[in-house]
């Protein structure tokens, strides 16, 4: 028999099944008030949007807060029924400072720190973290799970790449400062001062507002405009790569074959189960 722990459990954990139940509506009711809440923050930036309608999104980040903080006060305690939290305390300590219970915890944070301080802006900031709740619910949908699966399966040659950008940048920073800092002094004051021309130089960007003036700066900058167009193509190249996998597995699991021996077709996403 389930105990009640067991079932919150097994409604707030998302699983992957044809039938949709109590579990899926639940979640998916979380997912739109996680989107609705982003469209609020965002609306509520706008004076005369946000002037006009100030009482209605106060009440509606209250009954948003309300409906998360009991969501996270019952994730953390049915967190046990996980085999990975299973000790009654130091499981839930280990769920907490998890990503998701971290992500959980941060979706609330900035309203109860409201009541503490009122002059830290960037703090409000954090309520966008709301957003990433939404791959939670990525198993109901094909598009998040490709987007998931490609994250997951070339991970480390994307830490690699960006691994190899930051190096980049930050030699090219570097450079750029030692060469610049005497005919520029105010503008390339200091080697994380000129990280934001190195930013701006390997996207190609190009604001204008700082710029190398030297015969050695300015071929500087044109070879780092070169190398940036080459070496951020890199993690484009991985997730094209990636998704184009994940497109021809599905497609070949998709696929219809015959067994000779047993007269029966089958898909090949269920080879798995034909022995």
């Amino acid at each position: 028999m389930l105990t009640l722990r067991k079932r919150t459990y097994d409604i707030l954990e998302i699983k992957f099944q044809r039938k949709r139940g109590l579990s899926f509506i639940v979640n998916i009711a979380l997912s739109v008030l996680i989107f609705l809440n982003t469209v609020a923050i965002i609306l509520n930036t706008v004076p005369s949007i946000g002037n006009q309608f100030r009482r209605f999104f106060l009440d509606f980040e209250l009954f948003s807060v309300s409906i998360f903080s009991i969501e996270y006060i019952l994730r953390v305690w049915s967190s046990v029924e996980k085999a990975e939290y299973r000790h009654p305390f130091w499981g839930r300590i280990k769920f907490i400072f998890s990503p998701w219970g971290i992500i959980d915890f941060l979706a609330i944070f900035p309203f109860y720190f409201s009541f503490f301080r009122t002059d830290l802006g960037f703090v409000k900031i954090l309520r966008l973290l709301r957003i990433f709740r939404l791959f939670r619910v990525s198993r109901y949908f094909h598009a998040l799970r490709v987007i998931q699966n490609v994250l997951r399966d070339k991970k480390e040659e994307l830490l690699l790449s960006v691994s190899f950008i930051i190096f980049l940048l930050l030699i090219s920073s570097s450079l750029a400062f030692y060469i610049e800092q005497e005919a520029q002094p105010e503008a390339f004051s200091s080697i994380p001062a000129s990280l934001w021309w190195g930013v701006n130089a390997m996207t190609t960007v190009g604001y204008g507002d700082m710029h190398p003036i030297t015969p050695l700066g300015k071929v500087l900058g044109g070879l780092m405009a070169i190398l940036g167009v080459s070496i951020f193509a890199l993690p484009t190249g991985i997730l094209a790569s990636g998704f184009a996998e994940q497109i021809r597995g599905k497609r070949r699991s998709n696929e219809k074959v015959h067994c000779p021996i047993c007269e029966h077709d089958f898909y090949l996403a269920e080879s798995h189960k034909h022995k």
